[in-house]
């Protein structure tokens, strides 16, 4: 990054990314996530410093282990898929982008992982174009 944020500047711009994030360290330990009251896959405050297993159905949890895996190795960067999810008091099904990247420091040694989520519903709608302040 160039440049260099103010602590409550960088937390407001991690609360006020369109995506929702948990960042694991290098022992698949969660450190943390933004979007707290409104995240699409809430979590427990308790599993903070716990392993990521704690935080992923039982279904699911041999993928995310293989990717995490897969990027302590160097055999893989990120990982890519998207879920139709119950969502909303209608509980209508909403399409959600899920993204795990593996953090690395200028040197390229692994320090973790950070899962992104987002509800692309409103993203698929868009057609044609729409200019600032249109």
């Amino acid at each position: 990054m160039i440049g260099k944020l103010p602590e409550n500047v960088l937390e407001a711009v991690l609360e006020t990314i369109p995506i929702e994030f948990s960042v694991l360290d290098s022992e698949d330990k969660v450190l943390g996530w933004n979007k707290h009251e409104t995240r699409i896959f809430k979590r427990p405050t308790g599993v903070l410093g716990r392993d990521v297993a704690n935080c992923h159905p039982k279904k699911s949890l041999h993928k995310v282990e293989k990717i995490l895996r897969e990027m302590k190795e160097g055999k893989r960067e990120k990982a890519r898929f998207w879920i139709d999810l119950p969502i909303g008091p209608n509980n209508e099904k909403q399409k959600v982008l899920i993204e795990y990247y593996a953090l690395k420091d200028t040197y390229g040694k692994y320090l973790g992982c950070l899962e992104a989520s987002r509800n692309i519903t409103d993203i698929q709608l868009i057609k044609g174009e729409k200019r600032l302040l249109d």
